[in-house]
Parts: C-alpha cells; sequence; structure tokens
C-alpha cells in the first residue's frame, strides 16, 4: 500500500509542476505520457505482449482523449469530481473484490473527492450531459487499464515490464497528438524541465510503484488510495502556491484522509499475500489527466 500511496502523492504534485508551462493543456499531457512511457518502455523487456496488454496501453491513451474531452464541456470540478470518483467503483465492479468496508470507504472517500474540489471555483460548460458521460467513460477506462494490469502481474508476469508494455505503447499513441498539438514549448527555458518532471516523476516514477503496489495491494484498493492525489495537489496549493481553502473544501479533505486510513488499515480478514485476479487527477487539468491518468 505505501507504494500506491507513494504514486498518488507523486500525482498530486503534477498540477502544481504545470504551473511553470504555459501550453495547451492536452499538448502538456501528451508530453508527460511520451515521455514517462518511453521511460517505462525499457523495462519492457522480458514481458510477453499479449492482446490484452496492448488494449491497456489504448485505454492509457483513450483515458487522456476522454478526460480532456470531458472537463472541456463540463468544466474542471465536474469533470473532475466524475472521472476521479467513477474510476475506484468501476475499479470494485470490473474486479469484483469489494467488501461492505470497502464499499463505505470509497462512498465516503468520493464525497470528500467532491467537497474538496465543489467548494471551490466550478464553471461547468453548456455541454453537462455529454461531458459528464464521457468522464465516466474516462473513469471506466482508467479501471480497465488498472485491472488489465493487476492480471498481468498476479498472472506472474514482472510488475515493471507490464507499466512498460502499457504506457510504451501509449506513448506510441500520444506522439502525433503531441506533434499535431506544437510541442515549441519544449524550447522554453522552463517548458523542458517541467516536462521531464511530469514526465520521469509524475508518470514513470510514479507507475513503477503503482506496478509495485499493485503485487501485493487488491486493485479495487489501489484504486481507492489514489484518491489521495486530489489531496495533495489541494495541501501544495495550500502551502506552495498559497492558495485558500473554503470550509467545505477543508472538511472534504478530512473526509477524503479518514477514508484512505480507514481502507489502508488493515482489516482482521485482509490478507497480505498475492493479490487474487481481480488505476489527477487533480483539479489542475492542464497536465494532471494522467492518472488516474
Amino acid at each position: 500500500m505505501k507504494n500506491v500511496l507513494a504514486a498518488a502523492v507523486l500525482w498530486g504534485t503534477a498540477g502544481t509542476a504545470g504551473l511553470l508551462i504555459t501550453a495547451d493543456p492536452v499538448s502538456v499531457a501528451a508530453a508527460r505520457l511520451v515521455i514517462g512511457g518511453l521511460a517505462l518502455a525499457f523495462m519492457a523487456r522480458g514481458v510477453r505482449i499479449t492482446p490484452a496488454l496492448l488494449l491497456g496501453a489504448v485505454a492509457v491513451a483513450a483515458y487522456q482523449l476522454c478526460f480532456f474531452a470531458a472537463v472541456s464541456r463540463t468544466g474542471v470540478a465536474i469533470g473532475t469530481v466524475v472521472a476521479i470518483g467513477s474510476g475506484p467503483v468501476f475499479t470494485g465492479l470490473l474486479s469484483r473484490q469489494f467488501s461492505p468496508r470497502w464499499a463505505a470507504a470509497t462512498a465516503a472517500a468520493i464525497a470528500g473527492c467532491a467537497a474538496l474540489i465543489a467548494g471551490g471555483e466550478a464553471q461547468a460548460g453548456d455541454r453537462v450531459l455529454e461531458g459528464v458521460l464521457l468522464a465516466l467513460l474516462g473513469g471506466l477506462i482508467y479501471a480497465f487499464y488498472a485491472v488489465t494490469a493487476a492480471r498481468a502481474i498476479n498472472a506472474g508476469a514482472p510488475s515493471d515490464g507490464v507499466m512498460g508494455v502499457m504506457f510504451g505503447g501509449a506513448a506510441a499513441i500520444m506522439l502525433p497528438v503531441l506533434i499535431a498539438t506544437g510541442p515549441g514549448w519544449l524550447a522554453e527555458p522552463r517548458g523542458l524541465p517541467a516536462a521531464l518532471y511530469l514526465g520521469l516523476g509524475t508518470t514513470a516514477l510514479a507507475y513503477f510503484l503503482y506496478g509495485r503496489g499493485l503485487r501485493t495491494t487488491p486493485v479495487a484498493t489501489a484504486a481507492t488510495l489514489a484518491l489521495a492525489e486530489p489531496a495533495v495537489a489541494a495541501l501544495l496549493g495550500v502551502v506552495v502556491l498559497h492558495e485558500t481553502l473554503s470550509p467545505v473544501s477543508w472538511g472534504g479533505l478530512v473526509l477524503l484522509g479518514a477514508s484512505l486510513v480507514a481502507v489502508a488499515v488493515p482489516g482482521r480478514a485482509r490478507g497480505r499475500g498475492p493479490i487474487p485476479e481481480r488505476e489527477s487527477i487533480s483539479a489542475e487539468t492542464g497536465v494532471d489527466g494522467q492518472r488516474a491518468g
């Protein structure tokens, strides 16, 4: 679980890092995935490339497109809440690994995310319903590639290699998107360093840790723990960027934290063995459509 939480912390720093870049958000997200995916691809040696992993690679790239299409129609707050909140639900359903405790903690965590983000400023677009449906599709796609990775790892494939295949393939898919949206901003003084951090830190290292975490953590639990991402993003906003949270947002942050503790603390029936067969998003959508992108 520590590896999953560490990955969520890294995901949560992406929004703050992204403020160093002034570029098309889709271009930034594509660069992040291309850089991170190529780094992870070097670890793909020795892994049998299966149709399931190839579909997982397509899903990783498709999540990006769904997320940004959603927030362009709903606004940041609604699109983020729906996408990040639906991910753990779909993951639990697809993996068929959920208990009353997990369900209660996940529901509370989603409510905390909603309060945390909705407590800020939210501006929805005209095509809200269409955007919500796209955000739900994004949550389902995230769940698909998370469960796909977990099943491959549980079947004996090395976690590093599984992530390498999926994200290396996604990098190849997103490279034309980066070219089409214009990579000129990478030549700016702060552009390339920020992109390298987003790619190597918040993508390559984060998913390396997430894959390691899936070795011992059920994927449904991992998806809920990953909701720590918006909490980290919000705290960085307060500490680093001197932003102000409303009382509703602070309440959501406390509820989210308590829910994650409830998921992370082992129950009496929770084992520590291999996972049975069974993936920040933050409000800074300029760069963080990757997680849960």
